[in-house]
Formats: C-alpha cells, structure tokens, sequence
C-alpha cells in the first residue's frame, strides 16, 4: 500500500509540475509565430534573390553588348585600314583603341609536375642509393616521369590540354 501510495504522490507531482492549459496555448501561439516569421524571412530571401539575379542578368546583357561594340569596332578599323591601304602593300589603322592581347598562361601543370618530380627523385635517389650520382640520376628521371603523367592529368582537368577521347 504504501508503494502505491508514493507512486500515487510522485504521479500527482509530476503531473502538477506540466504546463498548464493557458501555458501550453502561448506555447502553441508562440510556435505558430515562428512559423509565420520564418515563411515571411523565406519571402524576402526569395524576393531578394530574384532581385539579384535580374541584375546579374542585366550585367550580362551589358556586357554582351559591350563585346558587340568592340567587335564592330575591330571589324570598322580592319575594312577603314585595308580600304586606305593604297596598294602600297603597308596598312594603317585608324583606329585608335588598344586591342586586348591574349593573357600568358604560364607554366603548365605538367611543366611545374616534371621539375619537382626531377628535384625530389633526384634527392631521393641520391639518398638511397650508395653511389649518390647515380642513384640521383636514375631518381631524378623517374620522378620526372611520375611528376610529368602527374601534371597532365591535372592539365587535362583544368581544360589546358583537351582529354583524351
């Protein structure tokens, strides 16, 4: 009796301890407003990213109507020169506008991959073997090799070099 009689009191307590019915209905309004205010910041999120992306469409067009410009200009200065040419077998351009060059790439990956592979086999190689120039010899091509393969795989991926078919 008096175990169910503790059971009894520690169940009353528990029960006594919840939320009340008002507390739980400010609970549920409270969730609700979350709810509400979330879908409205998802609104204007929304509405700001169509925003952006009519600027960055915008931009586009802009610069699409810039290179049109410039090519047309280029085309200009190609038939102005070669009309005023004369015969003389010289053009000049009238164009006065600087055109862009094509941007150097530098080193390519297979380039870079082939003299640290070289560097680091020849190390290695020389460390090893007991007759150190030709351990260094040997080392150096074979990590040449290793680094070359290496560096034209990284090339193909980058778009530098056209991967095989």
């Amino acid at each position: 009796m008096k175990k169910i009689l503790g059971i009894l009191a520690l169940s009353a307590s528990i029960v006594a301890c919840g939320p009340s019915a008002k507390e739980k209905e400010q609970m549920r309004i409270a969730a609700e407003k979350r709810v509400t205010d979330s879908l409205r910041l998802d609104s204007f999120k929304k509405v700001e990213l169509a925003r952006q992306e009519k600027i960055e469409q915008e931009r586009v067009a802009a610069a699409a109507a810039a290179a049109a410009v410039a090519a047309e200009r280029r085309s200009y200065a190609r038939r102005s020169s070669s009309s005023s040419s004369g015969g003389s077998g010289t053009s000049s351009s009238s164009y006065g506008g600087t055109q862009a060059t094509a941007k150097k790439k530098g080193w390519s990956d297979a380039a870079k991959g082939t003299l640290i592979g070289a560097g680091a086999g020849a190390v290695g190689g020389a460390l090893i073997d007991k007759k150190k120039g030709r351990g260094a010899v040997i080392g150096g091509l074979i990590g040449a090799g290793t680094g070359y393969v290496i560096g034209r795989g990284e090339d193909r991926k980058s778009g530098r070099v056209q991967p095989r078919n």
